[in-house]
């Protein structure tokens, strides 16, 4: 299986194009704010992301053009990561995305720890709960992520493998010479 670097970019790609989308959303939405289309984008994307930027914007000052610069520059991070030739980047890129979507659909969704929906007991006996909203369109972008990576593990340890059956053969054809 030769690994290809456009289904390694294609989780990190649609966590940061979910990112922009709320951006340029937010960003229609005071331009234009009697589109019913602007909206609903903006109603859609806001639970995946708005949490987060808010985050982003309180340490940054709110620039819109910042947050453009910060999407463009991991985004030609990730790009590049995905290129690189018998390295882990891919599955850096793959897993700090997978990462961040938990941590916006956790922040998103106001998850907290102290609910009665889901009660567990941890090893030592401490009982805690956890609350965490799987709609379909959170559970969808989790999906996504697991499949992601499970692919950059499939096509590492397949490289790996001929990597390693090369090895042998070069091994044999020199002890045959």
């Amino acid at each position: 299986m030769k690994r290809k670097p456009l289904l390694l970019f294609a989780f990190p790609f649609l966590i940061l194009s979910i990112l922009a989308g709320e951006r340029v959303a937010t960003f229609l939405l005071g331009t234009y704010p009697a589109s019913p289309t602007a909206w609903w984008i903006w109603l859609e994307l806001r639970p995946l992301s708005t949490m987060l930027w808010q985050q982003v914007n309180l340490w940054l000052g709110g620039s819109m053009a910042v947050d453009a610069a910060i999407l463009a520059a991991v985004s030609i991070v990730c790009w590049m990561a995905c290129h690189t030739k018998r390295s882990a980047f891919p599955f850096l890129a793959n897993h700090v995305a997978l990462i961040l979507a938990g941590l916006m659909i956790a922040v998103g969704t106001h998850s907290e720890t102290a609910s009665t929906i889901a009660a567990f007991t941890s090893p030592r006996g401490l009982p805690y709960s956890l609350a965490i909203d799987f709609t379909l369109k959170n559970s969808l972008v989790l999906l996504l992520g697991t499949v992601a990576c499970a692919y950059c593990h499939i096509a590492f340890l397949a490289e790996a493998r001929d990597r390693s059956v090369r090895a042998i053969r070069i091994l044999a054809l020199q002890r045959d010479l």
